[in-house]
Formats: structure tokens, sequence, C-alpha cells
């Protein structure tokens, strides 16, 4: 997306509002590794402050928006997440999107009692530090765990009866925590995973990384990595003549509507992503169809993967504060089960919510990715979308998968 287009976003926030006023930050990725997906989920961010602004506010004034890039680097969160935190004063952050990023936000965010809910950090070790009671309750998320993607990818795998397969991921939270999901599901079903490589963001070439996989000659590849860098390691698959003799399997990182064009076309012009499949959360909450109208006569154009997730964690941000009746982190951090969770009036409308809590109401907010409900470590469980790429390079969702939590 052109840069002027999630300017226009930035600007969709509404009024900046005074001292008292509800504070919260984006801490998403408009530019690096993720940028195809930023903006997107910026936007929705950007959208559900300015329509919740239009119904009156929370707590009887406007919200303000303050947003950072990430830059899809730990470093540039950690400088971000400090400002929103200490300088800005937000009481919740949506964001980070990479689980590398989340990672190294996440603990400025518990020490300042920000409340943090990231639409797409899926790393399992979340869940492992919330279990430990390191993060305190101060972190959510509106996209399942990788624990969950491995079995989704797991089955998806079985189901085409590759049994032994190879795995390349980005050598990062988010690549480490889904390989090794993805290699426990798939042992437990019999499976087995010949070779597991890890390869490097920054690197100038992919060539040794992607021989030493498909090398192997696995039945299938699963290729967990963003579109950035993991367009070029499928085009470095196909140079060396592995693709499309052996199957790719792809994950949410990559389910990008411009893959096909990013990965480009085979000398006799097809698009050498045509086949390829992936696993990527499925939204599908109650609230899904309003999100998708409202978005695209906002901005023209239908919601990327996770702007679902993004609209969710705002609003639930946004009902905490009204249902707290305060606009401090501490006081949100206290209220996001209780307006997301069962029991109360099941709402998909932020508005109709906000109406409700205005009146002493409780709620329980049904979102645009899914219902929405946080277990006790801040995850939600959800379904997974079997996407492929079509001859035309577009994207269609072929089947889902459901996957609950042990």
């Amino acid at each position: 997306m052109p840069k002027w287009w999630w300017l226009l976003a930035l600007g969709l926030a509404g009024c900046q509002s005074g001292g008292n006023a509800l504070k919260l930050g984006t801490l998403l990725p408009l530019s690096g590794d993720l940028a195809q997906f930023g903006p997107g989920m910026q936007a929705a961010a950007s959208l559900l402050v300015k329509t919740v602004n239009e119904c009156g506010g929370v707590n009887g004034q406007p919200v303000q928006l303050i947003s950072e890039d990430d830059q899809t680097q730990p470093s540039a969160g950690v400088s971000a997440m400090t400002k929103l935190v200490e300088v800005d004063r937000v009481a919740g952050v949506v964001g980070a999107a990479g689980s590398a990023v989340s990672g190294a936000a996440v603990d400025i965010a518990v020490r300042g009692q920000v409340v943090m809910i990231s639409p797409a950090s899926t790393s399992p070790v979340f869940t492992e530090r919330a279990k430990k009671g390191e993060l305190q309750g101060f972190w959510f998320r509106t996209a399942p765990p990788d624990s969950f993607q491995g079995t989704a990818l797991a089955q998806l795998l079985q189901k085409r009866d590759w049994q032994k397969v190879g795995i390349l991921a980005i050598n990062n939270d988010y690549g480490r925590g889904l390989a090794q999901a993805t290699q426990q599901a798939l042992q437990k079903r019999g499976g087995q995973v010949v070779v597991t490589q890890f390869y490097e963001g920054q690197s100038a070439s992919f060539d040794s990384e992607v021989r030493a996989v498909f090398g192997r000659n696995p039945q299938a590849v699963v290729l967990v990595g963003y579109p950035e860098t993991g367009t070029l390691v499928l085009r470095s698959a196909f140079q060396q003549g592995f693709v499309p003799r052996i199957p790719v399997v792809l994950t949410d990182g990559l389910k990008d509507n411009q893959l096909a064009q990013l990965v480009g076309k085979t000398p006799q012009g097809d698009w050498i992503a045509s086949g390829m499949v992936g696993t990527a959360p499925a939204a599908g909450g109650p609230g899904l169809q309003d999100f998708q109208q409202r978005y695209q006569q906002a901005f023209n154009q239908p919601p990327n993967v996770f702007a679902p997730n993004t609209w969710d964690a705002a609003a639930v941000l946004v009902l905490a504060a009204q249902a707290a009746q305060a606009n401090q982190g501490a006081n949100l951090q206290a209220k996001i089960t209780t307006v997301a969770n069962p029991p109360g009036v099941a709402v998909t409308d932020v508005c109709e919510g906000l109406a409700l809590l205005k009146q002493g109401q409780e709620i329980n907010y049904q979102g645009a990715s899914s219902g929405v409900d946080f277990d006790p470590q801040g995850d939600v469980a959800g379904e997974y979308a079997v996407w492929m790429v079509n001859p035309d390079g577009t994207i269609k969702v072929v089947e889902t998968i459901t996957v609950k939590g042990s």
C-alpha cells in the first residue's frame, strides 16, 4: 500500500483529546518485513476510534489514538513502546504484529501497567510466560497462538498425505515457535519432520537454506515467514528447480493478496506460487460482516488478514475503559474479560456495547475475528482457513479447520 494511504488512515482517529481522555496507542509494522499487513491493520484501529468518537466517545470524551511504526524490528518496537508508555502515557496498546517485536515490548507495557492486545503475535512463548505470571494479566491477543496453528498445519499435511516434511522458518520468535508447534503436532499424528532449517531475515541470499531443506526431498516443505523475505525464499526454490516439484505449505505470515506478484512468474508466464496452500486464522466472528462493510466503505478495498483482529483489539480496550469508568491501564486490565467474555448481553456493535455499559449493564463483546473469549493466559481459540493461490494469482479460502485448546 502506498504511504499516503496509511497516513490517511492515521487521520481517521479523530480529534486529539485532553489529558483526562482515554489514550490508546498502536504499535504496528508500517515498514519492514510486515509492511504488507501493517497499514491495513492501522486503518482498522483508526476506523474503530473514529466510529467510537462519532457515537460519543468513552467516559464522556473522544478517544485519542497515538500511532507508532515498529518497523518490524524489536529495537524499534522497544523505542516506540517506551514512548507510548512513558511519554504519551497511554492506557492500552494495539500491537505489535510480529511476535519478536511484541516479545521485546511487552515487558515495558507490563512495567508501566499498560494493557497490550496483539492482533497478530502468535508465538506460544506468550502463553508460557502468562502461565508463569510474568505478564501480570496485561497481555492479550485476538489471534490464536501457534500451538493451535501447528495442529491445523499438521491436519492439512496429513489430509494431503504428506507424512515426511521439511520446515524452513524465519529465525525469530514466530518462526521458531511455529516450527516447533508444527513438528510436535505432526509427530503426534505419526508424521515426521525430516529437516528443520532457520533463515535470517536480514540475509542477502537464501539459496543455501533452501538447498538444506528442499535438497532432502521431503514430500512437502512448510515455509514460515513474512512477505518481504519469504517471497525471496520461494523465488530461490523455483530458480533451483525445487518448485513446483516439491509442494510448499505456507503460514499466516505469508497470506498476502500480492503474494503471487511478489514471488513472480515462470518463463512460461505462470505464477510461481500458483497452487501453493497455507493456513491462517480465519476471521469468522459474529461481527465480521458489519466490519467488512464499514472497512470497504471507508477505504474502498477489503480488509487484510489481521484487520478484523485489530478492530477487535481496539474495541475491547475502549469497552473495558467504559466498563471501568476510568482511563488508566490498570482499570482497563481489570475489565477486559468482563466485557469480552460471557456472561452479559451479546453485542457485535461497539457503539451498542458502549451504550449498554453507560446504562450499567454487562456485555459480552462478539467480535469480527471471533467471539473474542479470552482464557486466563489472554489467548483466544479459533478457526483456521486453508487458503490457496489460484492460477490467476488471487487467493481463495478452500476449507476451514477448527482447533481448540487442550
